[in-house]
């Protein structure tokens, strides 16, 4: 940060850290071990070592700091699992087990034991019938499957058994506590053996704790030390200094950090003193998620996270004594704040995510959220992994940013390269920088990728200055010619590219466009107005989506289009401030 100048600079470059040799060399070396372990797994001899310490009961009781819904827990209770956008109607006294899902999504929720937070909230009723559904699960998954057992299932499956076996306990025979108790341990155990899904490996680590702080004697003492272990390792790789998730996905430090919040509750219920570096990363992670909270209290969603609610956003904040004041800037995970009395907004000034956790990161540099009040105006579309959305959502057009000729800066691998990498995000920007300035009467940030450059030789400037004294944010996107532009035709005469600027609305927020066909009116649930003014050829209001808890909404998009040369570039610029009542 150049304090003398008010300014501060980031240059991320983008790429996979070590050679395409090397990480396709680690690739392969993983899908190797994956085929070795899945038959090593599938062995009674990998099963009796997964037995091995036998836990001598239950010690602590996890808790679970995440909110749960009664109404749906009364649901599940009648046997209706509404889960991953779709439904079982299994009936009070079914089994959803024994029948096929709908949905592979409503299969790894079932699986992941989704519902058993939402049961356990109806109390003695709902522990009596949770036990009878894991009784159930046992008898058919519970010595060996290869989706049930797998890192998509297992991993949530242990956190929420963890949480949930102390209520399951008090109801259940000293046999039946038993047989929870080894239940428990064979998952835990088996879940630090997977080793794919690498970028879940902290999660894991986690998760695996979490399980060991519930269970007495030298099954619970010898998972701990090993998960505990193995978390202090990973997490310095996993949350970056300023308490950013490495995905640079907001929701996924969210829920890291519910697992950790978690994880500190059980050593203490087991009189250990968390390791210095839990305490840490709870620090930076709150710190990123006060970051992260936008003005109505939902968390922004980027780079594969939705926009979580209010009230699971307070949860996670409940227990952080640090200052209620947010910084401005995330300077490691490349995002920014601008804050004005009326309007706040979020900026991605950062490059995608590389490596494992490119998986899930989305081709939007630049991408932006806008709370005026406590009204959402502008967000993004919100695709995450688990929401079951296309993967045309990771692209530029499902984000508030630009987008040249309906193109994108970089596309999720598909076919053969995804089976081998996973959906990872491959030609996304190699740098991207950004520069912001504080001044008495607003900030101005001003960003710059080069992501355009391959395919069109342009490069996209966006500006932005948040006005403080008249409550209004002003942006300015332009598409610049890099010197060894590539992009002209074979005459070396110049091409005109269409361009757009997106700006999509949250489904409570409803737009209508002016006589003048140029100026957008928008209002929020407040019904506050702001209009939204620029010099674009073209205005349209278009159907869009938004994301929200694993489901779609309907939402609307201000698309404004514009005309670049490619060897002049182009310009369009826009405010949004608010209307006169």
């Amino acid at each position: 940060m150049d304090r003398a100048k008010g300014s501060a600079v980031l240059s991320v470059p983008l790429g996979i850290a070590l050679s395409a040799a090397v990480e396709t060399g680690a690739t392969l070396g993983r899908m190797a071990r994956a085929s070795l372990d899945g038959e090593w797994f599938g062995s009674p001899l990998h099963r009796a070592l997964l037995t091995r310490p036998t836990p001598e009961g239950l010690a602590a009781k996890p808790r679970d700091f995440r909110p749960a819904d009664p109404a749906r827990g009364r649901a599940i209770l009648r046997g209706d699992f509404n889960l991953g956008g779709s439904a079982i109607q299994a009936g009070h006294d079914g089994d959803p087990w024994d029948r096929p899902s709908p949905t592979y999504r409503l299969a790894v929720a079932l699986h992941r034991y989704e519902w058993m937070p939402h049961l356990l909230t109806e109390r003695q009723q709902g522990a009596i019938h949770a036990l009878r559904l894991h009784m159930q699960w046992r008898r058919l998954f519970g010595g060996w499957n290869s989706f049930s057992w797998s890192a998509v299932a297992l991993e949530r499956r242990v956190f929420n058994f963890a949480c949930a076996i102390g209520p399951l306990a008090a109801g259940a025979s000293d046999a039946e506590i038993a047989g929870l108790a080894l239940d428990l341990a064979r998952q835990a155990r088996h879940l630090l053996k997977i080793s794919d899904r690498p970028e879940r490996a902290t999660e894991r680590a986690a998760v695996a704790a979490v399980a060991a702080c519930a269970l007495a004697g030298a099954a619970g003492d010898k998972l701990g030390r090993k998960a505990v272990t193995r978390l202090e390792r990973l997490l310095p790789k996993t949350i970056l200094p300023d308490g950013t998730h490495a995905s640079r996905s907001p929701e996924a430090g969210l829920e890291l950090l519910f697992d950790l919040l978690t994880l500190d509750d059980g050593l203490s219920q087991r009189g250990l003193e968390a390791p210095p570096a839990l305490t840490g990363a709870i620090d930076r992670l709150s710190s990123a998620l006060r970051f992260f909270t936008l003005g109505d209290g939902r968390l922004a969603c980027f780079q594969g996270g939705e926009a979580v609610a209010a009230g699971r956003v307070a949860a996670a904040l409940a227990r952080d004594s640090s200052p209620t004041r947010p910084p401005e800037m995330a300077l490691h995970g490349g995002y920014h704040r601008l804050t004005g009395e009326g309007i706040m907004a979020l900026v991605d000034g950062g490059a995608p995510a590389g490596g494992v956790y490119s998986v899930q990161a989305c081709a939007q540099p630049f991408a932006l959220e806008v709370v005026c009040g406590r009204d959402r105006l502008v967000t993004n579309c919100g695709w995450s992994p688990d929401g079951g959305a296309p993967q045309a959502f990771r692209l530029a057009d499902g984000a508030s940013t630009l987008a040249v000729a309906n193109s994108s800066v970089g596309e999720p691998l598909s076919g053969v390269l995804a089976a081998l990498f996973g959906p990872r995000l491959a030609g996304a920007p190699r740098t991207v920088a950004a520069r912001r300035h504080e001044r008495p009467e607003g900030v101005w940030l001003e960003l710059a990728h080069d992501g355009w450059g391959k395919r069109f030789g342009l490069r996209h400037a966006r500006r932005l200055f948040l006005d403080r004294k008249h409550d209004q944010l002003r942006g300015e996107d332009r598409l610049e010619p890099l010197s060894d532009n590539p992009a002209k035709g074979e005459t070396g005469r110049p091409r005109y590219l269409p361009f757009t600027v997106r700006f999509h609305l949250h489904p409570d927020a409803r737009a209508s466009l002016a006589r003048d066909q140029k100026s957008v009116l928008i209002r929020g649930a407040s019904n506050q107005g702001w209009w939204l003014r620029s010099d674009a050829l073209e205005v349209s209001i278009e159907p869009s989506a938004h994301f929200e808890e694993g489901g779609a909404r309907r939402s609307t998009q201000v698309v404004l289009r514009g005309r670049a040369r490619s060897d002049t570039g182009g310009r369009l610029r826009w405010k949004l401030a608010v209307a006169d009542s």
